[in-house]
């Protein structure tokens, strides 16, 4: 596997605090790279010290093959969005682009590309002071994207933004990583990244508690069938039903949840919702559950939040 980014031991102390513990990290070349966790996780510390704005108290590392060490020889091939983006406010979009351009030594030609890709080349000549909030966040990514690097860091990319900002944020990051640039997206709010992240890091108290697919660990709490009779009388006969069928039922405030493998969920749904019409019980409630982002974060935590 080709490594965007790795590291060994990463640890940030601010005097007896420990913000980052010991964090072991490897994201891929290529993926969209989902780093969770909730508020005071580490998340903006950790992605501090891959840009070479925090010095790590210990570890070692690399990004994009040069070593952690020594940002100057990689952070040319990458872009960033940490926080909130600041620009000045008096000159308008395309202006402030051309000023990080010609600090950056990127070709001034591409800004019009950029402010194409984010969706603001019809407000390039506005103010920056007169943009919205999504608007603002755009141009960021617009300034992290000045030239075409082989790796960007977003930091809470949706913070702020309404329903609507959130799901083009959503869209926009999807194309960001279209091809082979890695993207390393954080946020506390996980349903943002549920859809969008092929890689997952996750971490609690700056510890990590788990790095790799997506899949695997969506995967870590089963999906269920969730039933409950009309008349709660009928919850123990269901409950034989179920455990006629071989399965072995929960019992929840409203009815019962039967762990299932989730290619199996919709047969076996039509399987008890057949059972219980033969034996004359009136479901009140079928339906599978899948488990979110958000539910397995949460059993890795222990249900803490």
């Amino acid at each position: 596997m080709n490594t965007a980014l790795s590291t060994q031991g990463l640890t940030k102390r601010y005097g007896g605090r420990v913000v980052v513990d010991s964090l072991d990290l490897e994201v891929p070349a290529g993926a969209v790279a989902g780093f969770i966790g909730p508020n005071g996780a580490g998340k903006t510390t950790t992605m501090a010290m891959l840009l070479g704005l925090v010095a790590p108290t210990a570890g070692t590392g690399t990004v994009l093959g040069s070593s952690l060490a020594d940002p100057a020889s990689y952070l040319g091939r990458v872009g960033a969005l940490i926080e909130t983006p600041a620009f000045w406010p008096g000159l308008t979009g395309s202006e402030n682009l051309r000023v990080l351009a010609t600090l950056g030594g990127h070709d001034p030609g591409q800004i019009p590309d950029v402010l194409e890709l984010v969706g603001l080349n019809g407000r390039a000549g506005d103010r920056f002071g007169q943009y919205s909030l999504g608007m603002k966040q755009r141009l960021g990514i617009a300034a992290a994207l000045l030239g075409d690097p082989e790796l960007l860091v977003l930091d809470e990319p949706t913070n702020g933004l309404d329903p609507a900002g959130i799901n083009e944020m959503r869209r926009f990051i999807l194309e960001l990583a279209d091809g082979e640039r890695t993207v390393l997206v954080s946020s506390h709010i996980l349903s943002e990244l549920e859809h969008v992240s092929d890689w997952l890091v996750v971490i609690n108290d700056g510890a990590l508690l788990y790095q790799g697919p997506a899949e695997g660990f969506l995967r870590r709490v089963p999906t269920v069938v969730a039933l409950a009779p009309e008349h709660a009388g009928d919850l123990d006969r269901l409950a034989a039903l179920v455990r006629a069928d071989g399965l072995e039922p929960r019992r929840d405030d409203v009815g019962l949840t039967v762990p299932v493998d989730e290619r199996d969920a919709r047969a076996v749904a039509a399987a008890l919702n057949k059972a219980a019409v033969e034996h004359g019980i009136v479901l009140a409630e079928l339906h599978t559950r899948r488990p979110s982002l958000e539910s397995q974060y949460l059993a890795a935590i222990g249900g803490e939040r």
